[in-house]
């Protein structure tokens, strides 16, 4: 069964750092994943993505404060979001999501990606 799990998400205070984890089971030749997060009454916002190349994209709200990274090199695939200086606007639900396309880049503005987690939440308080 194709499956993303997210864990990470804790409450902190402004300044602090979180990292997020996704592992993925069931599912192989992911070559684009990201993390895109989501707060009450706002729309879906691309946070970072990664191609398979290594390539990677962020959104200016998170530059120089984000990092995204991909581990295959043992028996799980994991993606992490390493995050930084957090800010109360950081606060949101954060989704890992991930596909098989080649088009990956330009997926942190669409958002458009075949297989998602649940979501973690993140909470920053000031």
């Amino acid at each position: 069964q194709a499956r993303l799990m997210e864990s990470g998400g804790d409450s902190v205070q402004a300044g602090g750092s979180l990292r997020l984890s996704c592992v993925t089971s069931g599912i192989n030749n992911l070559r684009c994943m990201g993390w895109l997060r989501q707060s009450p009454g706002k729309a879906l916002e691309g946070v970072a993505v990664i191609h398979l190349n290594g390539s990677k994209t962020y959104a200016e709200s998170v530059k120089g404060r984000a990092v995204i990274y991909r581990d295959q090199d043992n028996a799980e695939d994991t993606l992490y979001l390493q995050m930084s200086g957090l800010r109360p606007e950081d606060t949101a639900t954060y989704y890992c999501a991930a596909d098989h396309s080649l088009i990956c880049l330009g997926r942190l503005r669409t958002g458009v990606m075949t297989y998602w987690g649940e979501g973690t939440q993140v909470t920053i308080s000031s």
